[in-house]
C-alpha cells in the first residue's frame, strides 16, 4: 500500500525545523499547509479503506472461530451418539479450519497494524495543520507589524531630514542676526558723540562772547549816566 510507505516521512516531519531553514517562512507555511491538506484528504480516504479491511478481516476470523466451535460441538455430539466416523469428519474439518484461522489471524494482525498507523498518521496531519494555521496567522500578524514599523521608520527618517533642514536655517538666521548686530555696533561707533570736545569748546566760546557783550553794555550805560 503506497500511502503506508510514506508513514515514516510524514510522522517524522518537523515543520519547525523546515521553517528555520526557509528564507520566506510565510510562503513555506502556505505551501506546506497546502501539501498537508492534500495529504490529509488522501490519508483519510486510505484510512477508511484500511479500517474497512480490518473489520472484514476481523469478521472472517470470527466466522472461522464460530465454524471451529461448531465442528468441535458436532464432533462431541457424534461421539456421544457413537458415530465415530462422523466425529472424525467433524474433527477433520475443524483441523482444516484451524489452519485457515492461522492465516486469517495473521492477516487480521496486519490489518490492525496498518489501521493503527493510518489513524496515527491522520492525527499527526490534523495536528500539524492546526499548528501551521496558528503559526500562519501569527506570522502574518508579525509581518503586518514589521511592515508598519518599517513605514514608521521611513517617516521618522523623513522627519529627521526636515529637522536637519530647519536646524540649518536656524544656524543661518543666527549668523545673519550676528552680522546685523555687528553692523549696528560699528555704525554706533562711527557716530560722533554730541558731547565731543569741539562741541564743548563751541559752547564755552558762545558763553565768552555773551560775557563781552554784557560788559560793553554796562560800560555804555555808565558813560551815559544811566
Amino acid at each position: 500500500m503506497g500511502i503506508i510507505t510514506r508513514f515514516k516521512d510524514i510522522m517524522s516531519a518537523n515543520f519547525n525545523a523546515l521553517l528555520d531553514k526557509c528564507e520566506d517562512p510565510e510562503k513555506m507555511i502556505d505551501q506546506y499547509l497546502r501539501n498537508l491538506e492534500s495529504d490529509l484528504g488522501k490519508v483519510k480516504s486510505e484510512t477508511a479503506s484500511v479500517i474497512a479491511d480490518e473489520k472484514a478481516a476481523k469478521r472472517k476470523l470470527d466466522e472461522c472461530d464460530e465454524e471451529i466451535a461448531k465442528m468441535d460441538k458436532y464432533a462431541r455430539k457424534a461421539v456421544t451418539a457413537g458415530n465415530d466416523n462422523e466425529a472424525r469428519q467433524f474433527l477433520g474439518r475443524k483441523s482444516e479450519l484451524s489452519q485457515e484461522r492461522t492465516a486469517l489471524e495473521e492477516n487480521y494482525r496486519i490489518c490492525v497494524d496498518n489501521s493503527a498507523k493510518m489513524r496515527e498518521m491522520t492525527k499527526k496531519l490534523e495536528s500539524d495543520i492546526q499548528q501551521l494555521k496558528g503559526k500562519q496567522a501569527t506570522l502574518k500578524a508579525k509581518l503586518t507589524v514589521a511592515e508598519t514599523k518599517k513605514k514608521m521608520n521611513s517617516v521618522g527618517e523623513s522627519g529627521k531630514g526636515a529637522g536637519s533642514t530647519l536646524e540649518a536655517f536656524g544656524r543661518m538666521e543666527d549668523k545673519v542676526n550676528r552680522m546685523m548686530d555687528e553692523a549696528d555696533a560699528l555704525a554706533e561707533l562711527n557716530e560722533k558723540p554730541s558731547d565731543s570736545i569741539d562741541a564743548l569748546a563751541a559752547k564755552y566760546e558762545d558763553s565768552e562772547t555773551e560775557s563781552n557783550v554784557d560788559d560793553e553794555l554796562a560800560a555804555l550805560k555808565a558813560e551815559m549816566g544811566i
